[in-house]
């Protein structure tokens, strides 16, 4: 046959999973879809012209739009460079039963014949036919999330069951062999603490609660005291991140949404540690996220970092045009001895922000001293411990309980009302492909899919939401049944405010105090985080 008369062909091939390819022999899967491609061609009489493979890329997960091979075809089949599309199967092209169809009827409707090695060609011709490539797509969509929920459901199985389910371990832990086997009859890993690193993940716990550390301090006092990563390098932000969030250090073993029982063993930090930096990563976080300008009243101020001697880092307010109260230095004070010398010294102080840089009008104090500003906040802390001493501890807990419970219950369900709303939402769009199909619906078939895809970001958002206040409201309950520590750490904490350094004392004010607010005269007035408010209102 004449080549001028021969249909150019581009073929398709692609695998889900990185572990279908096997480049060290002949046998993968990409490798078949090849020789079975190049041989139907042959016995056809087609030239192949082009090739694209896909390698670990899901055509259930990954939109078309996403996917680099089928954008590069689309393109060359509208400059017309290939007459036929030839895939080993027709799920090759895509497995998301809302939009491959689609992508199927496009490059019919621009003159390029879709040919699978196994199924044939695919016509367009009549609604039947476009009904039967709807479905077909429908069934390979409905297989990819049957094989999902198998796989999720057995990580999940593994987890529940307190087993690791695999990869490097964390900082803390080493793979251990405990005669576990798989179907293969393989060796499976455990895991175990590691006593030689728990050391490490102490202290990133202890200066990031206790001292208030920033992730780049923390690098800075591991590296400074001969403190590396198992590769013998320094520690980096992102690694410090993730110790600091991992459950696994509490005992719990976790894969996405799915938490295993506390396993003891398995503990490096206690409960309350864990939950105290959750917590200040997501006071800091918001506080990072919230504008300049904002009225300090609407957000909790854990310091960013606890550097200096002032016991105030952040959460210092001018009372009269309430910018915020920064550090700074006047010039050297002499001071003349009794013996005829001189020594001097740095005057610190708070100053207001808007009065010293002009960025406001403000008629109130320019500066404060730091010392008498830190002794009355220091009066103020150690007169609340002293007062909630005498309370009934039964009142408090119970309080605390109740408004940290309705709070989870409330985002759960709302979070909950949204994913309802748009899964029905989703069902209905379904409900038009069909009728699309068919030529019933008003809807043009691009529409449906934008707005078919556009409704699944939502809902999966709105899971991701719901999953999230599911596992906060599993866990209030075993955080609250522990108040009674929260309890007696927080009247213990005016014997330690005599005794602990500077920075402790820093964090332990940014966990009771939202805002101090100076005016003239030094007219003080001191607001309450609400975490700690409801024990101090109810005594």
């Amino acid at each position: 046959m004449n080549n001028i008369n021969k249909k150019r062909v581009c073929c398709l091939y692609r695998v889900s999973s990185k572990m279908q390819v096997d480049t060290r022999d002949n046998k993968n899967d990409i490798t078949m879809q090849k020789q079975a491609c190049h041989e139907f061609a042959a016995r056809q009489g087609w030239e192949i012209v082009a090739e694209h493979a896909e390698l670990g890329v899901s055509g259930f997960k990954v939109s078309a739009k996403d996917r680099d091979a089928i954008q590069d075809i689309q393109r060359a089949a509208a400059e017309k460079k290939f007459d036929i599309l030839l895939c080993f199967m027709f799920d090759r092209i895509g497995r998301i039963d809302s939009e491959t169809p689609f992508v199927m009827e496009w490059f019919i409707e621009n003159g390029i014949e879709v040919w699978s090695v196994n199924e044939g060609q695919q016509r367009l011709d009549s609604h039947t036919d476009k009904l039967l490539n709807y479905i077909r797509y429908w069934q390979a969509s409905g297989e990819s999330l049957k094989t999902s929920i198998r796989t999720k459901t057995r990580i999940h199985q593994i987890i529940k069951s307190g087993l690791y389910r695999g990869g490097p371990p964390p900082v803390g832990y080493r793979l251990v062999r405990k005669g576990r086997k798989n179907k293969k009859g393989h060796d499976l890993y455990d895991i175990e603490v590691n006593p030689d690193e728990v050391e490490i993940v102490k202290t990133i716990f202890e200066k990031y609660v206790y001292e208030g550390m920033g992730y780049f301090r923390i690098i800075k006092y591991l590296t400074e005291n001969g403190i590396f990563n198992r590769s013998g390098n320094v520690f980096i932000h992102s690694h410090i991140r993730s110790i600091l969030m991992k459950p696994l250090y509490v005992g719990i073993l976790y894969a996405g949404e799915a938490r295993s029982e506390p396993v003891p063993e398995l503990q490096i930090i206690d409960d309350d540690l864990w939950l105290q930096a959750q917590k200040i990563r997501e006071s800091r976080g918001s506080v990072a996220r919230t504008p300049r300008g904002t009225n300090p009243d609407a957000v909790s101020v854990i310091p960013h970092n606890t550097k200096g001697d002032a016991l105030l880092a952040g959460n210092g307010y001018c009372g009269t045009c309430g910018s915020k109260l920064h550090l700074s230095s006047g010039g050297n004070v002499c001071i003349r001895k009794k013996d005829g010398g001189t020594s001097y010294y740095k005057r610190h102080r708070y100053t207001c922000t808007n009065k010293t840089r002009k960025l406001g009008a403000c008629t109130g104090q320019t500066c404060y001293s730091i010392a008498k500003v830190d002794s009355m906040v220091s009066e103020f802390i150690t007169g609340l411990f002293q007062n909630i001493k005498g309370t009934v501890e039964s009142d408090l807990i119970d309080k605390s309980y109740q408004a940290e419970l309705t709070s989870c219950e409330g985002k759960l369900k709302s979070a909950n009302k949204e994913l309802r709303k748009h899964s029905e939402s989703l069902k209905t769009l379904q409900g038009e492909v069909v009728k699309a199909i068919n030529g019933e619906s008003k809807f043009d078939s691009a529409v449906l899919n934008d707005l078919i895809a556009q409704t699944k970001d939502k809902i999966l958002l709105s899971t991701e939401n719901a999953d999230r206040y599911q596992y906060e409201l599993d866990n209030r309950h075993q955080h609250l049944a522990n108040i009674k520590a929260d309890y007696d750490k927080l009247i213990s904490w005016a014997d330690i405010f005599h005794d602990c350094g500077i920075e402790t004392k820093k964090m332990i004010i940014a966990y009771l105090v939202r805002s101090v607010k100076m005016s003239r005269d030094y007219e003080m007035d001191i607001t309450l985080n609400v975490a700690f408010e409801q024990f101090f209102n109810a005594s």
